[in-house]
């Protein structure tokens, strides 16, 4: 059953707004490389389409209707958003859900240091990744240093044009004999990602040290890192002892861009998963009163398991559905329990896209191609399907009417051959509470590298999918 290619259905009016869709998300990812850029975007749009903050609603006693449009944050690194619907929210939501995180590099909690008039920072790295993959290209960092005075700096620095960019080198082939020979899981080391920040010697100034005497000359010391430390005194008034309580990301320099002659694809940092978080979020700020309440959810930490207060595991959603319900004044336990259970949801993540290059990981039947629409996973996991969300018969049939209904063009596939390798999402977690959830995203290539490609018709497709199943 192959399925047919979106560009081919597009008249010129469609495909104007198409790339009006993709000229904002390439936008949104080139502002958004951490968590907390993402959740200010989406805050941004948010309230300008109406929404108001769950924590002021409350404060002002508001009682929320239908058609009301509230949001909340949790720790500025995630965010769910709810337009209420006209019937009672224990007869279910419908929920979509995305992850804001990507893989990364992370500054260690004391990062600084200074090596052979060198100053480095250490890293460690978020997520699963190809190490070797972030040697040698042009690097930045964004994210937050909380100060003792509780003031927060927010920091990029190797994004704007005038800006230095930095990088983590690597070893000259004319002598990496014994490097070569690697496997390349360990061709680069974890604790070789060292990034580089600095070389300029500067004099330093000892107020001990002794003038020297007439005719005699000065041998000044000199370093680094007090350099480098003088910079981001005057730039950012940090302390080193700042980095202490920290949130600095590295990440690939440069903004998003067309991908090929064509132009019909975007290449660009953290497609997985703000390529979802996007077009879930657009869908969301299109529905204006629907019967049941939308939801569109964005989290942090799926990377890493979905672990910790802002990742999926935590009652940050829970809560936050209580509280909407008791401002609706619909608020029990036992109503909560019905509404988690009896809502339905989309878990908005990647598919790994056929790549003719590395057609031997690919059961082709089964694989998620560009330009064929939103992709549907079943089911992800490993192996005999571990740690998989396995969506049953009668609710996919449900998803596949409401897609086929709305004219969106959509496609199905696996994570890659039986045994070659796997993965998974937030569904199996929404899944804990009885929810219906099928796995919805888009396919992605090279998916967790620092730049990865995707297929501008699948976000325009992702879209439409995503604003069919939150009316539906």
């Amino acid at each position: 059953m192959e399925r047919k290619n979106a560009w081919l259905s597009y008249d010129a009016a469609q495909k104007e707004k198409l790339n009006e869709l993709c000229e904002r998300y390439k936008t949104f990812i080139t502002r958004g490389k951490t968590e907390r850029e993402c959740v200010d975007q989406a805050v941004e749009a948010a309230e300008k389409a109406g929404f108001i903050s769950l924590e002021k609603a409350r404060k002002k006693g508001k009682k929320l209707k239908a058609g009301d449009k509230v949001y909340d944050t949790i720790m500025g690194k995630s965010m769910v958003l709810f337009t209420i619907g006209t019937a009672p929210i224990s007869e279910g939501m419908n929920i979509l859900g995305a992850h804001i995180d990507s893989p990364r590099l992370d500054l260690k909690q004391n990062p600084l240091y200074e090596d052979t008039d060198f100053v480095l920072l250490d890293t460690h790295y978020y997520g699963g990744i190809k190490k070797y993959q972030w040697v040698t290209i042009p690097l930045a960092i964004h994210g937050v240093v909380a100060k003792k005075d509780g003031s927060a700096v927010k920091v990029v620095i190797g994004e704007d044009p005038d800006d230095p960019v930095l990088c983590i080198t690597d070893l000259l082939i004319h002598l990496s004999a014994d490097q070569m020979k690697k496997s390349g899981a360990t061709v680069i080391e974890g604790e070789d990602l060292n990034l580089l920040i600095g070389s300029e010697v500067v004099e330093k100034k000892d107020e001990d040290e002794k003038k020297p005497k007439k005719g005699e000359k000065k041998d000044p010391k000199g370093n680094v890192k007090d350099n480098i430390l003088k910079i981001l005194k005057d730039k950012y008034d940090i302390e080193e002892e700042d980095f202490l309580s920290a949130e600095l990301e590295v990440v690939p320099a440069g903004p998003a861009r067309d991908l090929g002659l064509d132009r019909s694809m975007i290449l660009g940092y953290g497609h997985d998963d703000r390529i979802c978080a996007f077009t879930s979020l657009e869908a969301m700020l299109n529905v204006k009163k629907p019967e049941k309440t939308a939801v569109c959810l964005l989290v942090d930490k799926e990377e890493i398991g979905s672990v910790g207060a802002t990742g999926m595991h935590s009652r940050f959603f829970e809560n936050a559905v209580a509280e909407v319900m008791d401002l609706c004044g619909q608020y029990s336990e036992l109503e909560l329990r019905r509404a988690l259970r009896n809502a339905k949801m989309l878990s908005s993540d990647v598919s790994a896209a056929y790549d003719p290059n590395y057609a031997g990981v690919n059961e082709r039947k089964n694989t998620a191609y560009f330009g064929r629409g939103l992709v549907f996973n079943k089911y992800t996991g490993s192996r005999g399907k571990s740690g998989s969300n396995d969506c049953s018969a009668e609710y996919f049939a449900e998803v596949r009417r409401i897609m086929d209904d709305a004219g969106v063009f959509w496609q199905t596939a696996e994570l890659g051959r039986v045994d070659q390798g796997g993965g998974g999402t937030i569904a199996y977690i929404a899944g804990n509470y009885g929810m219906n959830v099928v796995d919805a995203g888009i396919a992605v290539l090279s998916m967790h590298a620092p730049c990865e490609a995707a297929s501008k018709a699948d976000i325009y497709e992702a879209v439409k999918g995503y604003e069919a199943f939150l009316k539906a």
